[in-house]
């Protein structure tokens, strides 16, 4: 009887002393303890977009990802907006948008591009307001269709279940599995079977949203899309692999080298003269006429002919004919981003060349940091982590992960999904599968972490026939990897979607 007394008494102490001293909020375990099926959050908005008032209703909350045996493994969090309407839902496109990474959150298209709220910029998109603004977003792409943000397993408020390991979601195959079965279920729970249907990814995302399209497309769902967009894509990975014994990289991203030397005035003042497309054209064909071959040839070239590309490098990239030759005719992207305005003290993004930053140390190998994603990494974070709590109502007191941690990152098997893929064969094969599906891809002059002109290789390279040609979409803008965030490339991205989702979707 004494030893019952006493061990109820200490039950007893350790339910109290829990409920005092409860668990941190913020810790790992009870942010994932959180319930799966907790009620989402409705609130209701308008928006003025070209002139035309709109009514819309926001959703926020999480769908349960859930095992063979039925057990909840993980949600992913969501936001929508759905247009109030008589439109019948069959009517309306839906838009399921994401980010890259892998690891990153949603917050950059839906803060920045394609929601009813963006981050205010300067006219560049080079500077954050400050103190930060959130503004209605005047190209949002809510006129045309409702818009789905996804935030995959690890990033925003997604997290693995209690005790469940999150890298099960954190590899290519198992990424597009949580996330095209996170769109099965939305689709299925909001009753939008029968409409038109987009994927919407940028950088890493594109490769997910090439995955996906074959994911749901299958034989299993059949859910045939509309509609892939691509924002900033990779295609195939080796054009941008800088690894001993890969020339490709270095053709496919000397078109940016001279962008980049362009912007920043590092040209001569024939060149700088020239509008930027033309000065691109000079510097295209060069890579592939003059430069690739040189390459190729590896110490086979002559020294007559290598002085004369070493001297050509030099004329459209900025660099000294010294450095040219000192790296045996192969300029690495982070040598590049370092050296460009090394006499300034400055580096350039890798982001958006258009950035300036400093490093301590002048005489380095590498920047320190992106100039292009510090600038705006704190505006994107502060002001979608007060609107959702306070505009969209679900004031979460978890961590919602701008980048959360997935790495290693799994690429799969060898012979299918390797950190080398060409997503552009999956594409193919999707688009040959569903003789209505279209492609939309949006480049960045300035973008070095997808270079325009490796997707353009990618592209040529699809295998289609003449016929599936009209069937894919490629438009250059004057900024960078987020061309979105520069006003004029966002004006101009939002109309090239425009014609697209109506060539895509026309109306019944």
């Amino acid at each position: 009887m004494t030893k019952r007394i006493c061990i109820t008494i200490i039950v007893f102490c350790f339910v109290f002393t829990s409920f005092l001293f409860p668990q941190t909020r913020g810790s790992q375990d009870l942010r994932e303890k959180e319930p799966f099926d907790q009620d989402f959050s409705v609130t209701k908005h308008s928006i003025q977009i070209n002139g035309e008032n709109i009514n819309y209703t926001a959703t926020v909350g999480k769908l349960p990802l859930k095992n063979n045996k039925e057990k909840a493994i993980g949600h992913i969090f969501f936001v929508s907006y759905t247009r109030d309407s008589v439109e019948e839902l069959s009517q309306r496109p839906v838009t399921f948008a994401f980010n890259g990474g892998p690891g990153s959150s949603s917050v950059w298209l839906h803060m920045g591009a394609l929601g009813p709220k963006k981050v205010l910029m300067d006219e560049e998109g080079l500077n954050p307001a400050f103190p930060f603004e959130l503004i209605d977003n005047p190209y949002s792409l809510l006129d045309i269709t409702d818009l789905v943000f996804i935030d995959p397993v690890s990033t925003g408020f997604s997290r693995a279940a209690f005790k469940e390991d999150p890298k099960q979601f954190h590899g290519y195959e198992n990424d597009i599995e949580s996330v095209g079965e996170f769109i099965r279920l939305y689709i299925t729970r909001f009753d939008r079977w029968s409409s038109p249907k987009f994927i919407l990814g940028e950088s890493y995302g594109t490769i997910r949203a090439s995955g996906l399209a074959g994911f749901l497309q299958g034989r299993t769902l059949g859910m045939y899309l509309n509609g892939v967009i691509l924002v900033s894509a990779v295609l195939n990975s080796l054009a941008k692999d800088f690894s001993t014994g890969n020339d490709l990289p270095y053709i496919f991203f000397f078109p940016g080298y001279t962008a980049a030397a362009w912007y920043h005035k590092q040209l001569s003042e024939e060149l700088l003269e020239k509008n930027l497309e033309d000065v691109l054209d000079e510097s295209e064909q060069f890579a592939l006429e003059e430069y690739a071959p040189a390459l190729l040839k590896g110490n086979q070239i002559t020294e007559a002919q290598k002085s004369e590309v070493i001297q050509k490098v030099s004329v459209y990239t900025g660099l000294s004919p010294d450095y040219v030759e000192q790296s045996n005719l192969r300029v690495n992207l982070y040598r590049f981003l370092k050296e460009l305005l090394r006499k300034d003290h400055q580096t350039i993004g890798r982001l958006d060349s258009r950035f300036k930053g400093k490093d301590e140390d002048a005489a380095g190998e590498y920047f320190e940091y992106d100039p292009s994603s510090a600038a705006i990494t704190g505006a994107f974070s502060t002001l979608f982590n007060h609107y959702v709590r306070t505009e969209l109502d679900y004031p979460s007191p978890s961590i919602y992960n701008i980048s959360g941690r997935v790495r290693p990152w799994g690429y799969g098997n060898e012979n299918a999904r390797t950190r080398f893929s060409n997503s552009a064969e999956i594409l193919r094969q999707e688009m040959s599968h569903n003789s209505s599906l279209q492609v939309f891809i949006a480049n960045g002059y300035y973008d070095f972490a997808t270079p325009y002109f490796a997707t353009e290789f990618a592209v040529s390279h699809l295998g289609l026939n003449s016929e599936f040609k009209d069937r894919i979409f490629m438009k250059y803008y004057k900024a960078g990897h987020m061309m979105y965030i520069r006003k004029a490339s966002h004006q101009k991205l939002k109309q090239d979607l425009k014609e697209f989702y109506l060539q895509a979707a026309p109306d019944k």
